[in-house]
């Protein structure tokens, strides 16, 4: 099968971290819709007889001391990374390192929401394991490792013995081409796969995303991407890491860590392709994040509030496309809407960060001249719902434009609300007409 994404050979890093760069050939033949291509495994003979891997299962393969790992294989992995939120509090990040068992030390420390923070402090690594007790740990596989949620009973185990037993998933492969527009952010990408596959097209499968439209993005818009693969029933996501890894990760972490690529030979359950430069925004109307609509379609859906934060839009890259938003309309919104920053690092940006374009003016001067809500100390919010108390929580039947990642009864709060996806720009634009509205009616 022609593929975007030639395989790289892997190097042992010692002191210093190498720049792998894989060669890259961009497919001529491109398609604004998903088209499922099918392959058969192909073999090659390097001594003894291998067949090529996927990016997921190299990782598995190495974290198991296996020289070749097939979709299906059950093994134990060796695991690089535990992160659980419940031993230190809803939000905060236990970090247990290698040395489980008896030498397990935690991270007491209150950082903001743990999927985030786990990047900002430089636990996120090229080709490696990192579990966690969420189902959104799938967000690091940004960084080209193998990241995936686990139940707390699997978590001890891991804990007393540094290892899990896993089936090793087969690989979807999403390749996206094309110069992304202006107007568009990764969260449109991925509900655009999401509408696409369904809630359940990729359930305990890989999702590696690949191509010209991806390798665009920053860290924190892969973040973003691979954040919602659960929302499709994905085990994991997982973008080829690259310079613009490298160069995220350089002042974060002195550990050494090595890449890994898919084969060329790799088979791939299905492949779909898009052509990113037709895309326009998108929003998940209720109940489900499958529910994709044009954000254009919907501009005669009135709301009620927006709400920007949480592991998937809450970052600082998030905030700062809502300022822009906000920046480039002069206007003040039309609707309460509220902050809510990722981690106390993203509070700070929000603070102290120039906005681009705006004469030195920083997020929270833009967000204050709009008339949103102060933004809140940094927290998972109203994104899961919670207590009646929690801020920004629907405690009545509502409707409300979120840059969150699921949107089903209850989820916000109310059970009859009503929780339309969306990227920064669109939720940001929404705010200002009290509608659901197209960003580019604001982005030039």
């Amino acid at each position: 099968m022609a593929s975007s994404l030639v395989s790289s050979p892997t190097s042992s890093f010692l002191k210093k971290i190498a720049f792998h760069k894989c060669k890259k050939q961009v497919s001529k033949k491109i398609v604004s819709v998903m088209a499922p291509q099918q392959s058969e495994r192909k073999t090659y003979t390097t001594g003894s007889v291998k067949t090529g891997m996927t990016m997921t299962e190299k990782i598995l393969a190495r974290a198991s001391e296996k020289q070749q790992l097939n979709p299906g294989d059950n093994v134990w992995v060796n695991v690089d990374i535990l992160m659980t939120h419940d031993v230190c509090g809803p939000g905060s990040i236990g970090i247990f390192k290698k040395e489980f068992g008896e030498k397990a030390k935690a991270n007491p420390d209150y950082k903001g929401v743990c999927h985030v923070a786990l990047a900002q402090e430089g636990h996120c690594r090229p080709g490696e394991v990192l579990l966690g007790t969420d189902s959104h740990t799938c967000t690091a596989g940004a960084f080209g490792q193998f990241a995936t949620g686990i139940g707390n009973t699997d978590a001890g185990f891991v804990l007393g013995t540094g290892k899990v037993l896993l089936k090793v998933p087969p690989t979807l492969r999403f390749v996206m081409d094309g110069e992304m527009p202006h107007y568009l952010l990764a969260k449109d990408l991925i509900l655009q796969i999401i509408g696409e596959i369904s809630v359940a097209g990729a359930t305990y499968k890989s999702m590696e995303f690949v191509g010209t439209t991806v390798e665009s993005l920053n860290m924190e818009e892969r973040m973003t991407l691979c954040n919602m693969v659960v929302e499709a029933g994905g085990k994991n996501g997982v973008v080829p890491a690259d310079s613009t890894t490298f160069k995220y990760l350089e002042d974060k972490t002195s550990v050494p860590y090595e890449p890994v690529y898919s084969d060329a030979q790799a088979s791939f359950l299905s492949e779909y392709r898009f052509d990113i430069s037709k895309l326009e925004p998108l929003v998940a109307k209720p109940h489900s994040p499958d529910n994709r609509a044009l954000a254009r379609e919907c501009k005669d859906v009135k709301i009620d509030r927006v709400y920007i934060g949480s592991c998937t839009g809450g970052k600082t890259e998030d905030f700062l496309a809502a300022a822009k938003v906000f920046l480039a309309s002069g206007k003040k919104v039309k609707v309460p809407t509220f902050l809510v920053p990722a981690t106390q690092k993203v509070w700070m940006d929000i603070y102290t960060l120039p906005v681009p374009g705006s004469g030195g003016k920083t997020c929270s001067q833009i967000f204050e001249e709009a008339g949103c809500d102060t933004p809140a100390s940094p927290s998972c919010g109203a994104c899961l719902g919670g207590p009646k108390d929690t801020y920004a929580r629907m405690n009545e039947p509502k409707v409300c434009v979120s840059t969150t990642n699921r949107n089903f009864p209850g989820r916000m709060g109310h059970k009859e609300g009503q929780i339309y996806l969306a990227s920064p720009y669109t939720a940001a634009a929404s705010a200002l007409t009290g509608y659901v509205t197209d960003p580019r009616e604001f982005l030039c």
